[in-house]
């Protein structure tokens, strides 16, 4: 079969690689489309590589059709979409049975391939993380990113309020017609205010760098602090006495490293908790572009630049 691998130069090649091998409880998936993420430029760069047991070549999500069953929760001909550690940007993948999950009704493959990642992300740091509830006031930062834009989804199913920050207008009227209900343009307007009137019981900081100082300031008493990455920067200065005296908690989090049975239980709950509001539409994938596969490098550059929602990769016809 073929995959995408990085030459030694860090071009992106579609090479003959081997072929999956399915052990006991895994389904080998025949790939429509594979989710691209910025996790993915690391691993390019060769500062995030995947972890034991995974392929070595990028992708951790995809959808398609299940060719191959050892698990008696899957049959030949189903269509799924799959939470990977790697592998995705290939023809196929084996993956166990449960870190794989049923497509909802309404989405084609494309847009399947937008969940895995982005929804397990936000659920694992909202519900598991900082046990979100009714009436939280939730902050969201980077609010038009694929993680942005279904954690604002989520929080609302969750009935929280929703303040979030873009780099744009676009992005602005994007994020609110998700269900924001206060969306502030970064370049031009200030988050201090705001957070002032509306202190956070949760923020979910997809940026990092300076603005944690800031933001975390003007926390609610105990409030939850979660960390996902560090776009904007990896070292900030802040005032530990803040945290006391607020009672907060600063979270650091990937999905990546979690243990297995972690991600089992994520998904099984997404299934339980988010498939119905997928097919009733009031939740869905958040998709900027789609591209073939062979165009994996034009994908990693729109990754780069500014845009709303997911970029994704077809496989096949």
């Amino acid at each position: 079969m073929k995959a995408i691998l990085t030459a030694p130069n860090g071009r992106l090649t579609w090479s003959d690689v081997p072929e999956p091998s399915v052990k006991d409880n895994e389904v080998l998936i025949d790939i429509r489309a594979a989710g691209c993420n910025r996790a993915d430029i690391l691993q390019r760069s060769g500062k995030y590589p995947s972890p034991d047991g995974w392929p070595e070549w990028m992708g951790l999500e995809c959808a398609g059709v299940v060719s191959q069953s050892n698990s008696p929760q899957y049959k030949i001909g189903d269509k799924v979409c799959a939470l990977l550690g790697g592998g995705g940007y290939a023809e196929r993948a084996a993956v166990d049975a449960g870190l794989v999950m049923p497509i909802p009704e309404r989405l084609n493959f494309a847009e399947a391939a937008g969940i895995p990642e982005v929804f397990a992300t936000a659920y694992l740091n909202l519900v598991f993380e900082a046990g979100i509830k009714r009436g939280d006031v939730v902050l969201i930062v980077a609010g038009a990113s694929g993680l942005g834009s279904a954690a604002i989804q989520l929080a609302k199913l969750y009935g929280a309020k929703v303040i979030t920050t873009v780099s744009s207008n676009e992005k602005a009227d994007a994020v609110k017609s998700l269900g924001a209900d206060i969306v502030l343009n970064r370049k031009t307007e200030s988050l201090t205010a705001v957070l002032d009137e509306y202190p956070p019981d949760i923020a979910l900081d997809c940026a990092a760098g300076s603005g944690f100082a800031a933001n975390i300031q003007r926390m609610n008493n105990g409030g939850r602090y979660i960390i996902v990455s560090t776009l904007a920067g990896e070292e900030s200065n802040i005032n530990l006495r803040t945290l006391m005296k607020k009672g907060l908690r600063v979270i650091g989090s990937t999905l990546r490293s979690r243990p297995i049975e972690v991600k089992r239980q994520i998904l099984r709950e997404l299934v339980s908790n988010l498939w119905g509001a997928f097919d009733a539409g009031e939740v869905k994938p958040v998709i900027y572009r789609t591209l073939p596969i062979t165009e994996a490098e034009e994908a990693h550059r729109l990754l780069d630049m500014e845009h709303i929602g997911k970029v994704i990769l077809t496989v096949g016809s």
